[in-house]
């Protein structure tokens, strides 16, 4: 399809493709790419609370049990560009539905698993067939969504990302308390089996498939690149707890190397009029791409690490049940569910400006609960607490909902499901860094002192370090946009001229 400007209120609402039809199924087709994200990203968090029976019932090493998460996560974010890539030259619906199907299958392993081993190894394949599995989410949404529609869908794929991560530990706490038993942990995995099955059979029915005019090329080189850069600066970052980054720090610098090898790669095949894995003209061309991926790169450092830091001071320091736990953060979640919703109808009014406000918000919030976490009584600070999470629950909807929709709204549809991939693949690497980092000074903190207050206003801290950040280059693309708005911003479709743009969905 041929992409053409639009506007809609004065503002360019993305790429209009020249002859689109609207899929009538298209958003019952939603709904099914949303709850599979829902559960592919629940994952990452909500076995986090369960690991204590895990090392427990099967006799495990602190070591051996840390890899059920950090090996989740790090075979989640090695497989989401190339995913992407090969929805794009291929066929989205069926890399989805494979890639659910296998979800599905590793997670019943996973439950099954009679010991660590077969667990871990059980969790990196299903940490592979989610990272499959979650390009195709926003790349769909770019095929079957256009203008104003793309926008509300985009918020609600937003408030799925967001709220994913955010009601981890009170899912976990929920399934363990109704799952009583030295068994229960098991059904944190079972449970996706019988909501996946029914996944794979609507979307059977429901989405659309993605048809090519010519046959896509890989770039397997690109390929092997990226996936040792990302999985060199990943792998110190997930051996954290026992170690890792002092003991293979070197990892981080050859990373880099070999990713600025990748970019010197993807360069010279677009100089050559080839297909890359990862279109560099994405950062370069695209409105509001290479912003909006440092924007949530940032933030997930600090958003994704805090749920740790909660689970760990609550449990630990005030003793609380893992349900109690996450009943404490829920407010939090609440928050980000309502304005992620609203924030995808807004987005193409305000812009930009909706991200600022949205992570004052959270800085606001989170800043203030570390205040009374700190100096309030032990007996009422987290209750006292509640309405400045929820405040910052709904700051985190109006980033996490209009930072993907500005991010991915203008990239052209033959590339979505490489640009989703690589947008995401920055949130995975920002958010092992925060799972990383956080917990670590909590831990480092309470060693010298034991002061739990202390140690969870020092990770809460440097959580809105990495927010802060995000919120500076958020505003500074605000401003951008104010001075330069033009009136009939051209899309990237118009703009390439090479035969990998010229290549039809």
């Amino acid at each position: 399809m041929t992409a053409s400007a639009s506007a809609a209120g004065g503002r360019n609402t993305g790429a209009q493709e020249s002859g689109y039809e609207p899929d009538p199924q298209r958003w019952r087709a939603l709904w099914v790419t949303l709850v599979a994200g829902f559960m592919s990203l629940l994952d990452v968090t909500i076995v986090a609370v369960a690991l204590p029976t895990i090392q427990r019932e099967l006799h495990a090493s602190a070591a051996q049990v840390q890899w059920v998460v950090s090996g989740y996560a790090l075979t989640f974010a090695l497989a989401l560009v190339t995913a992407g890539r090969l929805g794009d030259a291929l066929d989205r619906r069926r890399i989805f539905l494979l890639a659910l199907s296998g979800f599905v299958v590793f997670s019943a392993a996973c439950g099954a698993a009679p010991d660590i081993t077969l667990l871990v190894a059980a969790r990196l394949a299903q940490g592979l067939a989610a990272g499959f599995m979650a390009p195709q989410n926003s790349a769909l949404i770019q095929q079957m969504f256009r203008g104003a529609e793309r926008g509300r869908a985009f918020g609600l794929f937003g408030a799925t990302v967001g709220i994913s991560s955010a009601v981890g530990p009170i899912t976990a706490g929920a399934i363990l308390t109704l799952a009583s038993g030295a068994q229960g942990w098991r059904w944190i995995f079972y449970v996706n089996v019988p909501i996946g099955i029914l996944a794979v059979l609507l979307g059977r029915r429901l989405l659309p498939r993605t048809r090519r005019s010519g046959r896509g090329h890989v770039d397997v080189p690109g390929i092997l690149l990226l996936g040792l850069g990302v999985l060199a600066l990943m792998y110190p970052l997930v051996q954290a707890d026992s170690g890792g980054i002092g003991r293979v720090w070197w990892l981080f610098p050859a990373g880099a190397a070999i990713l600025a090898g990748f970019a010197r790669w993807q360069r010279h095949l677009v100089a050559r009029g080839a297909e890359p894995l990862l279109d560099p003209r994405l950062f370069t061309t695209v409105r509001g791409y290479a912003v909006g991926a440092g924007v949530g790169t940032l933030y997930f450092i600090g958003f994704s690490g805090v749920w740790l830091v909660f689970a760990l001071f609550y449990q630990r320091g005030l003793g609380f049940s893992p349900l109690r736990s996450g009943l404490a953060v829920t407010p939090f979640a609440l928050g980000s569910a309502i304005a992620a919703v609203v924030a995808g109808r807004l987005v193409d009014r305000f812009g930009r400006l909706l991200t600022v406000c949205g992570l004052t918000g959270v800085i606001v919030g989170l800043g203030g609960t570390a205040l009374l976490l700190r100096f309030a009584p032990l007996g009422t600070a987290p209750w006292m607490a509640a309405p400045l999470l929820f405040l910052g629950g709904i700051g985190g909807g109006f980033v996490v909902s209009p930072n993907i929709t500005m991010t991915l709204r203008d990239v052209p549809v033959h590339m979505a499901g490489a640009a989703g991939g690589a947008l995401q693949t920055g949130q995975r690497l920002g958010a092992a860094v925060g799972t990383a980092a956080l917990p670590g000074l909590f831990y480092l903190v309470l060693g010298r002192s034991s002061d739990y207050r202390g140690a969870v206003v020092t990770a809460l801290a440097a959580a809105l370090v990495g927010m802060l950040a995000s919120l500076a280059l958020a505003a500074f693309d605000w401003q951008r946009d104010k001075r330069k708005r033009p009136p009939n911003r051209k899309c990237p479709d118009e703009v390439a001229n090479s035969p990998v743009h010229a290549r039809q969905t």
